[in-house]
């Protein structure tokens, strides 16, 4: 089974950025960016509405099954780096629905889903941080992408998603403010080496608080 690790965080945090930059310059590794064209489009052909609690459960098992098979094709590789990953999922799926004031039974719902999901993890995660004027001021001069959900990322579901990831096993932080992105891709790069390094282990638990911090 491949070693799995997830860079998670905010948008506009920088990790695509570091993703990339391990992908053109560590061999050992496969990278495996964000990719969800493939439930996006099928969202968009049964037109479906998030905001529409029998159209999310459907949305998000398209979303669960991409991941599950993105998880699986990279388990012929001895290390893989995700940006983001199976937690992302798992996060947006239980908490998407309170962002935006709705009350849904998605983890009753859901059970089976997100059970096949979790065993699809990341083995460590490093969480990029950032302060909300940091992050806001990496996202007005990146014209290059889309950003049309940053606001609501930023303020509703941000703060939840760095409580939430701080209480799952093999999490750690990286406060990112004063890096420039050279200095994040080489402290990404050596966080990946020591989880390469590191003994793993056969099974972890979920929902236990093992944070550490190395920022």
């Amino acid at each position: 089974m491949a070693l799995v690790l997830s860079l998670q965080g905010g948008m506009a945090v920088g990790k695509t950025t570091a993703a990339r930059w391990l992908a053109a310059h560590e061999p050992r590794i496969r990278v495996l960016e964000e990719d969800i064209s493939v439930p996006v489009a099928e969202v968009r052909r049964l037109g479906l509405d998030k905001h529409c609690f029998a159209d999310y459960l459907t949305i998000q098992r398209l979303f669960i099954l991409n991941e599950i098979t993105l998880w699986e094709a990279a388990q012929s590789f001895s290390c893989v780096v995700t940006d983001l990953g199976a937690s992302e999922i798992e996060f947006y799926t239980l908490h998407y629905p309170a962002s935006i004031g709705m009350d849904w039974p998605v983890a009753q719902a859901l059970a089976p889903e997100l059970a096949a999901l979790r065993r699809c993890r990341a083995q460590h995660t490093l969480f990029l941080d950032a302060s909300p004027a940091v992050l806001c001021a990496r996202k007005e001069a990146d014209t290059s992408r889309d950003r049309t959900f940053f606001d609501h990322s930023l303020t509703r579901l941000l703060p939840v998603k760095r409580h939430w990831f701080a209480a799952q096993p093999g999490t750690e932080f990286l406060t990112t403010d004063t890096l420039t992105p050279a200095q994040l891709c080489r402290a990404v790069h050596t966080w990946v080496l020591r989880c390469m390094a590191a003994p793993q282990p056969k099974e972890t638990g979920y929902g236990t608080d093992q944070t550490e911090s190395i920022g």
